[in-house]
């Protein structure tokens, strides 16, 4: 074993088990209180994830399920079997951008809205899938990198990255109903304002590339890989607070994902300061 998977493994034991630790650049540093995001531990991932885009944590056997733009294959991670990875594939290539697990369903975003769900069948080894599309997939240009699952709302949360009905005042986040399988929304929009006044500038393209709800505070994390920040919403979209990335650490962050305990993952695809593409993982500091 490499001294780079020594260092990661024990690393990330202590994280886990014992509670030991891990664009343009922004003018104002807004460090997190939660988490310590200029020490996470590092994973590196296989080359076939370099463009890893969205990721889901799996409680059951401390995995990861992710996708990569373009490659129409599931991944599942094991984080605990050093890092051993499997895959399924279930569609051709597309641009998918971000994944949720919910029961025994895979939901798998599309840049254009559009959802596809996944299941398996009792043996495991064949995979049925269901696509739907998006209002207006043809009529309007809209751009999606995030979704998650919201259990006030029943069901799944998907924020605008660039869509026509915005603009520099507000983005937008639509509803997925995944028992009726249909959308509707928007459910809320993001005042950009309060964003630009945490970063000390007058005015912000937000740009979301991954959200994921943090079960200690229940809260809504929303990344953005181009302005290298997270945004932390309440569930109605108000903003809270707003944290900056060192890029030498986050050079393109796409996915983020917690765990039950409330360790923070997030993916980030092979880049310029990295040549392959890595899991980023911090514990709580409280």
């Amino acid at each position: 074993m490499s001294l780079r998977y020594v260092f990661f493994y024990t690393s990330f034991f202590l994280l886990i088990f014992f509670g030991g630790c891990l664009g343009k650049k922004n003018t104002v540093v807004l460090p997190s209180s939660e988490y310590d995001l200029a020490n996470p531990a590092k994973l590196i991932l296989q080359d076939a994830l370099a463009e890893i885009s969205g990721i889901s944590f799996y409680p059951k056997d401390s995995s990861v399920f992710a996708i990569s733009d373009e490659s129409g294959f599931l991944y599942k991670i094991h984080l605990t079997n050093r890092a051993r990875t499997e895959q399924w594939n279930f569609d051709k290539k597309r641009d998918y951008e971000d994944v949720v697990q919910l029961g025994s369903s895979f939901y798998i975003l599309e840049s254009n809205g559009n959802i596809e769900t996944l299941n398996f069948s009792n043996a495991g080894d064949t995979i049925y899938n269901r696509r739907t599309v998006f209002p207006g997939d043809n009529e309007k240009k809209n751009e999606f990198e995030s979704l998650y699952y919201d259990d006030q709302y029943k069901g799944l949360v998907m924020i605008c990255k660039d869509c026509e009905d915005d603009n520099r005042k507000f983005t937008s986040a639509y509803y997925y109903d995944p028992v009726k399988d249909q959308f509707s929304g928007p459910i809320f929009k993001i005042d950009l304002d309060p964003i630009a006044q945490h970063l000390g500038i007058s005015e912000i393209k937000f740009r979301p590339s991954a959200a994921a709800i943090n079960p200690l505070t229940k809260d809504v994390w929303v990344l953005s890989s181009t302005n290298q920040i997270i945004v932390v919403l309440d569930r109605k979209g108000v903003v809270k607070d707003v944290y900056t990335l060192n890029p030498t650490h986050y050079n393109q962050p796409e996915g983020i994902a917690f765990t039950p305990s409330g360790h923070l993952i997030i993916a980030n695809e092979a880049g310029d300061n990295y040549n392959s593409a890595t899991l980023l993982i911090l514990k709580p500091k409280k």
